[in-house]
């Protein structure tokens, strides 16, 4: 997930870049996209087995179990196939660099390390991006079971999360595409977005609690709002990576994308962990949702935005 920005330096030239990671980076999205229609079309949903006897529940997820290593074992082979390919052709580098950064000398690993965790203005923005886009990541997991107490089937959660992720990373290349068009414009375009996913999550979460909060509560308005959230939130990624290598330039890109996927894929982790604990009731999830949404509008709101990079390609050059 943290190499589209190394590839879009290396490969294109700055009025290119942001699309290029757009694309390189919300194509491992799709894989995700397709997990939502593969999953339940594949791997039969097991609620049905409380009301089997116990010789027939067995048997019936045993029955799950082989699907789901079915759908592994193609995952497995998939990769293999295209780790094969990356071995037998894939170039370091173009013949000729296509702008004064990707031919630019970069920080060692230990200084990049040292000068990204001493970066206040980098510890927001990557807190910014590892908050929201790991909660969402750990909260689409698990889309079933936030939508189950609505009424709504797997396979429908299943395509509201295929939509929602769909539509995030179609939404995203047309903003990166933006963002080439009109540079310099990265923290407003962060700032839209988040709004809108701020928004939406809470339009979504008041919904889930149409009991209390008396809104009208339908399949469409759940559809809607759920797919808003993702949308805003994944098209996101590639406009956070871009101002992030911005921001810390001459720091390798997949030093520093790596680091705020890292960061993400924390945050998944720990609420997954805290999804153990409190399974039975998952309101508190579309809670988090919501708060991480906020949470990262107030830090890009009070960020300094900087274009060290863009700045090298554009007056150096010249």
């Amino acid at each position: 997930m943290s190499a589209g920005p190394f590839l879009s330096t290396t490969w294109f030239a700055p009025d290119q870049r942001a699309t290029a990671t757009a694309v390189a980076s919300l194509f491992s999205y799709l894989g995700g996209a397709a997990s939502f229609i593969i999953g339940p079309l594949v791997v039969p949903a097991p609620n049905n087995t409380q009301t089997f006897t116990s010789t027939v529940s067995v048997g019936y997820e045993n029955f799950i179990r082989d699907r789901i290593q079915m759908i592994m074992y193609a995952e497995l082979a998939t990769i293999a196939v295209l780790f094969v390919a990356v071995l037998i052709y894939f170039p370091a580098r173009p013949p000729v660099p296509p702008s004064v950064a990707a031919a630019s000398q970069r920080l060692s690993y230990r200084s990049s390390i040292c000068r990204l965790l001493s970066n206040v203005r980098f510890l927001m923005i990557a807190l910014a991006y590892a908050v929201p886009t790991g909660v969402i990541a750990g909260w689409t997991g698990v889309l079933d079971m936030v939508l189950t107490p609505a009424k709504i089937s797997q396979v429908d959660a299943g395509w509201i999360g295929f939509w929602s992720t769909v539509g995030g990373c179609v939404f995203g290349v047309a903003m990166a595409r933006f963002a080439d068009s009109i540079r310099g414009m990265l923290k407003l375009i962060l700032v839209l977005m988040l709004a809108g996913a701020s928004l939406s999550s809470t339009w979504f979460t008041l919904t889930c609690l149409s009991s209390f909060t008396h809104l009208p509560s339908t399949a469409a308005i759940l559809y809607t709002s759920c797919i808003l959230v993702g949308i805003f939130i994944n098209s996101s990624v590639p406009i956070f990576f871009e101002l992030f290598i911005e921001t810390v330039y001459p720091v390798p890109e997949g030093i520093t994308c790596g680091l705020v996927t890292f960061l993400g894929n924390l945050v998944t982790g720990l609420l997954l962990f805290f999804l153990t604990f409190y399974c039975t009731d998952l309101s508190w999830l579309n809670w988090c949702l919501t708060g991480s949404c906020l949470f990262s509008l107030v830090l890009i709101l009070f960020f300094r935005e900087s274009y060290d990079r863009l700045y090298l390609d554009v007056f150096v050059s010249v």
